[in-house]
């Protein structure tokens, strides 16, 4: 495990209701509800002053949620890097995980093996893993996704509500999220056809 001493002094419930989402903090370390005996890197989910009661969510850069209660003794707390502080272990990245959905035209078994063997060339053997593979066949057909907002305007007509193209593949739609305060919308694609007379 790669941890790194650095120099952290323990917020107050006060001093972490100041802090923005760009300060960055430290928080106790779990992975998969094993709680390891270091801190993580972390931002708060919100800006502070917008939590109630003195329970704080965090987000550590490995992608974990964890709700702490500052003033509590018996919990590790929330720290910020100080150097009049004191020393705290730190858990560091190892690397980045990337979740990737590839497409990939006429797809067989030996395009995706040279896709796998390019990659181990490209980073190393002992690199890139493959944690988790599945092979989903593409229908031929093309659709358009949209996002609207999940709230629609009253009295707007569908052809003039907001909208925003994103995507014409049907598949893909399954490996992203929509932005807050919108939906997604597929629908059939229509090649766009400009009809406009020319001389």
């Amino acid at each position: 495990m790669n941890t790194e001493k650095i120099a952290a002094r323990r917020l107050t419930s006060e001093e972490v209701s100041d802090l923005g989402l760009q300060e960055e903090i430290f928080v106790s370390a779990e992975l998969d509800d094993i709680s390891l005996d270091c801190y993580a890197p972390a931002h708060l989910a919100k800006p502070g002053k917008y939590f109630e009661g003195g329970s704080f969510t965090a987000r550590t850069v490995f992608g974990k949620e964890i709700q702490v209660l500052p003033n509590n003794a018996e919990e590790r707390g929330i720290w910020i890097a100080d150097e009049a502080g004191e020393e705290i272990e730190v858990l560091q990245s190892a690397g980045v995980l990337l979740n990737l959905a590839l497409f990939v035209p006429n797809g067989n078994v030996e395009a995706l093996e040279a896709l796998y063997a390019a990659a181990r060339e490209a980073f190393g053997a002992g690199i890139v893993q493959r944690w988790n593979e599945e092979v989903v066949a593409v229908p031929d057909v093309k659709v358009d996704l949209f996002e609207e907002p999940a709230r629609g305007r009253k009295g707007t007509s569908g052809q003039n509500r907001d909208r925003r193209a994103l995507d014409i593949y049907p598949t893909r739609v399954r490996f992203m999220e929509a932005s807050a305060g919108w939906k997604f919308i597929v629908e059939p694609h229509h090649e766009v056809i400009d009809d406009t007379p020319t001389i």
